[in-house]
């Protein structure tokens, strides 16, 4: 059994950061990958970040290259987005994921586990 549980979500003016973590309980030492996906109201799950649990090696959806950054922290199993400048088009709600395939597999298939969800809003 795997749990994923986010925090650190919440409301921030246009410019500000937030630092969500995922703190994975479970079966962690068989994951690839982790990473987090985001959803705007009525649409569909979309690629942030992702990050090789075994090497640490990063992807990023080109939108947030430069503003978000994922990190691991493997003895705590727990991963973190460091999202910075945001913009009231990154509101929206916050998945972290883990799954069994590297993080050059990108969509929302490519994972197995989801946590609940946090919400991010960024006012203007």
């Amino acid at each position: 059994q795997v749990q994923l549980v986010e925090s650190g979500g919440g409301l921030v003016q246009a410019g500000g950061s937030l630092r969500l973590s995922c703190s994975a309980s479970g079966r962690t030492f068989s994951f690839e990958a982790m990473g987090w996906f985001r959803q705007h109201p009525g649409k569909e799950r979309e690629f942030v970040a992702a990050i090789s649990w075994i090497t640490g090696s990063t992807r990023y959806a080109d939108s947030m290259k430069g503003r978000f950054t994922i990190s691991r922290d493997n003895a705590k199993n727990t991963i973190y987005l460091q999202m910075d400048s945001l913009k009231p088009e990154d509101t929206a709600v916050y998945y972290c994921a883990a799954g069994f395939r590297d993080i050059y597999c990108r969509g929302s298939g490519c994972y197995g586990y989801w946590g609940q969800g946090t919400q991010v809003t960024v006012s203007s």
